[in-house]
C-alpha cells in the first residue's frame, strides 16, 4: 500500500509537537527506528529512547508549536524546515526557566516504511536556541 508520506510528515510534527498524542509515536516509528542528531548519533531509537528527548522539550517549552514550512518527497524519504516557537518556562534542559520567547528552526529528513519512520536525520539551530536563552556569549571574531 502506498503512502503519501509528506502528508505523514506533517501528520507526525501536528499530532506529537502540536498536540502532544503520545499514542501516535508509538504509531509512527518503527521498532528499532534509527536517529541522528535526538539521542547518540545512529543508535536506534525505540518509542522510550525518544521519549526523554520529547519530554525534554515539552517540559522545558510547554507551549511549543511547530510549523512544518516545507515539505519535499521522493520515493521513501521526505525532508522538511520547520519553525518552532515557544516560551521556556520548564527546567527541563538543565538550566532555570527564563519565561523567554524563543523561535529556532529545524531541517529533518525521514525515511519511511509502511508508513512509519524508519530513519531520521535531525538537525536544528541549539546555538540559537541558547543564545535567545542567555546562554554562553558569541565567541569574539579573531582579526587577522
Amino acid at each position: 500500500m502506498a503512502h503519501d508520506n509528506k502528508q505523514l510528515t506533517r501528520r507526525w510534527f501536528e499530532e506529537v509537537w502540536n498536540q502532544r498524542r503520545v499514542a501516535t509515536i508509538s504509531e509512527m516509528i518503527v521498532p528499532g527506528t534509527v536517529a541522528f542528531g535526538l539521542t547518540e548519533s545512529g543508535s536506534a531509537m525505540s518509542v522510550e529512547g525518544f521519549m526523554p528527548f520529547f519530554e525534554r522539550f515539552t517540559g522545558a517549552f510547554p507551549d511549543m508549536r511547530i510549523a512544518v514550512e516545507d515539505v519535499i518527497g521522493e520515493g521513501d524519504q521526505t525532508a522538511c524546515r520547520l519553525r518552532a516557537t515557544g516560551t521556556h518556562t520548564g527546567a527541563h534542559l538543565g538550566m532555570p526557566p527564563t519565561g523567554k520567547a524563543v523561535s529556532f528552526s529545524a531541517i529533518i529528513w525521514c525515511r519511511w516504511r509502511d508508513g512509519q519512520i524508519a530513519e531520521s536525520w535531525n538537525e536544528f539551530d541549539a546555538w540559537g536556541l541558547m543564545q535567545q536563552l542567555g546562554g554562553p556569549p558569541p565567541q569574539a571574531k579573531v582579526k587577522g
